[in-house]
């Protein structure tokens, strides 16, 4: 399954798919965004369950400013409907395959328990992202 692109108008039902969402922040003027958008396409076909979605934050300057990205590129995870990472920078295949099976072995009845309680999202407790090496 190849990227959707993601716009302001199609957030939100992007964001209510069960199961996990990859969103890129990307520009096509970013030269690490096109190597890491390979990456991306790659993951997709070995991850059909999982959907994949680009952000031109060129054209989509609100959406990039209301999810914080300061630095391109910048992948953002959501696992049922919450995010459960956030994190600028490219990733090797391994990283995002590795990222991908963290947010997977998540416990999302605990992750929604504690975010209620006024926790953290998971990457700020522990979920991170390796660069594969």
């Amino acid at each position: 399954m190849a990227q959707r692109a993601l716009t302001r108008d199609s957030l939100e039902s992007t964001l209510a798919t069960e199961g996990i969402v990859v969103l890129d922040f990307g520009a096509r003027w970013c030269r690490p965004c096109h190597l890491f958008s390979a990456v991306i396409d790659r993951a997709a076909e070995r991850h059909r369950d999982v959907v994949f979605a680009s952000v031109d934050t060129d054209a989509e300057q609100e959406l990039a400013a209301a999810f914080g990205v300061t630095s391109l590129p910048t992948v953002v995870v959501f696992r049922d409907g919450v995010m459960v990472f956030s994190g600028a920078g490219s990733l090797t295949g391994r990283g995002l395959t590795e990222l991908i099976a963290s947010v997977r072995d998540l416990d999302m009845a605990a992750v929604r328990e504690r975010m209620a309680a006024g926790g953290k999202i998971p990457t700020e407790e522990g979920i991170t992202a390796s660069d594969g090496t």
